[in-house]
C-alpha cells in the first residue's frame, strides 16, 4: 500500500489528513495518509527511513523552510521562494530521491485569480513574512501583480504596519493576510491596518479559514471590499499536491 503523510507541529487542526483519507475512500485508492507530528525537524530523516513505502508528503508549520536541508532537489520556483509544502519521493535505482515543491503557490493563485480585476488590482500588500507569505508572493508574481511585504519589524524593502496610510491603500488595492492572526480560538485578533482607508476597489484575502469570516474580512466587508478566505486555497493546493505526486 502506498503511504502519504504530513509533517509538522502541531497537526491537530491540519486539513490534509481528512481531505486525503476521504479522497482515498471515495475514489477507491489503495493508499493511507498519516500524520508525522515531530518536535524537531532533525527527526525527519528517521521518518523517511522507517517508511520505505512513502510516495509523498505535505509539510506544514513550522517546517516549510527547515525541511529543505534534507531534500535532494527543489522545483525551480520553489527554490526561488525557499519554502516547501510538498515532497515527492522518486525511486532512483536503489536510492529514493526527495524533491521539494510548493503547491500553496498554485492553490493561492487559482483561488484569488477570479477576484482580480487587472484595471484596479495592480499591486498587493502581503501581511506577514513567514513561510506562507512566500507562497503568496509566488502566486502574485504568476498573476503579474507587484507586491511588498508588511512586517512588524523594520527590514529593507519592506513596509511596517505604522507606514500604512491612505496613499498606500489607494496604490496597493489587494491586501493578503499571510499571518495566523485571527485564527480560532483567537477570533478577536486582526492585522493592525487602517481599515478606514479601504474602499470598494480593495480586495482582502485571508489565508486563515477557521473561522470562515475572520475579523480582518469582516472589517473589510464593512467598507464594501471584496473578501475571500483560505478554504478554497487549501483544497486547490491539496489537489495540486496529488498531481505532483502522481505526474
Amino acid at each position: 500500500m502506498d503511504l502519504y503523510g504530513i509533517v509538522g507541529n502541531p497537526l491537530v487542526q491540519s486539513f490534509s489528513p481528512r481531505f486525503f483519507t476521504e479522497k482515498f475512500q471515495r475514489e477507491g485508492i489503495d493508499a493511507e495518509y498519516v500524520k508525522f507530528e515531530i518536535p524537531d525537524i532533525s527527526l525527519f530523516p528517521d521518518i523517511v527511513e522507517a517508511h520505505p513505502n512513502l510516495k509523498g508528503m505535505n509539510v506544514t508549520i513550522p517546517y516549510k523552510e527547515k525541511v529543505i536541508q534534507y531534500l535532494d532537489d527543489l522545483e525551480p520556483q520553489t527554490r526561488e521562494l525557499g519554502a516547501v509544502n510538498v515532497i515527492k519521493f522518486i525511486q532512483d535505482g536503489d536510492k529514493v530521491k526527495l524533491v521539494g515543491y510548493n503547491s500553496d503557490i498554485i492553490g493561492f493563485r487559482n483561488s484569488i485569480e477570479p477576484l482580480i480585476d487587472k484595471r484596479i488590482h495592480k499591486k498587493a500588500l502581503i501581511l506577514g513574512t513567514g513561510g506562507a507569505s512566500k507562497a503568496v508572493a509566488g502566486g502574485l508574481k504568476n498573476l503579474g501583480l507587484d507586491f511588498i511585504y508588511v512586517s512588524r519589524t523594520p527590514k529593507a524593502g519592506q513596509l511596517q504596519y505604522q507606514d500604512l496610510d491612505k496613499g498606500i491603500f489607494n496604490e496597493y488595492t489587494v491586501i493578503v493576510n499571510a499571518s495566523p492572526l485571527g485564527t480560532f480560538p483567537n477570533v478577536d485578533e486582526a492585522p493592525d491596518i487602517p481599515y478606514q482607508y479601504l474602499t470598494p476597489d480593495s480586495l482582502l484575502y485571508d489565508l486563515v479559514y477557521n473561522p470562515a469570516e475572520t475579523k480582518f474580512l469582516r472589517l473589510g466587508k464593512e467598507r464594501g471590499t471584496k473578501v475571500k478566505n483560505g478554504a478554497e486555497m487549501l483544497e486547490l493546493q491539496a489537489l495540486a499536491a496529488w498531481d505532483i505526486w502522481n505526474k
